[in-house]
């Protein structure tokens, strides 16, 4: 797949999903939005996981630790670009990796992903498991 393919058929779910990794917690907008663009997409749950952890994670993950100062907002241009390139080398081994470190980098990211889903899960009428 060709950067310009990535960005239009990933584009908006991974700006939508990107607020997961701000200092503050997403607004109640940012969840709507969210669910908005994986219904769009027709995103199962296990689809949606797999996007979380190795398509956006590896690259979130880093804008999180930095040690550049606080931010509150992404560059979406900037963003944009690292998530494509890191996509366009999501293949064989480096995909492997980053699925057996997936907790690890999703970690921080978590309990916001894990909110998003019962979310998500309420917006389908499924039954939220105990």
């Amino acid at each position: 797949m060709d950067a310009q393919t990535l960005v239009d058929t990933r584009g908006d779910l991974w700006l939508a999903l990107a607020p997961l990794w701000l200092e503050r917690e997403p607004r109640e907008t940012d969840y709507a939005r969210m669910i908005e663009e994986i219904e769009r997409h027709s995103l199962s749950m296990r689809e949606l996981e797999w996007v979380f952890r190795l398509e956006l994670a590896p690259v979130l993950t880093r804008q999180q630790m930095s040690v550049t100062g606080e931010w509150r907002r992404f560059d979406d241009h900037k963003l944009m670009r690292q998530l494509v390139a890191h996509n366009l080398r999501l293949t064989g081994w480096r995909r492997k990796t980053w699925a057996l470190f997936s907790g690890l980098t999703t970690m921080m990211a978590r309990h916001r992903f894990n909110e998003l889903m019962e979310r998500l899960m309420i917006a389908r009428g499924e039954d939220i498991p105990s």
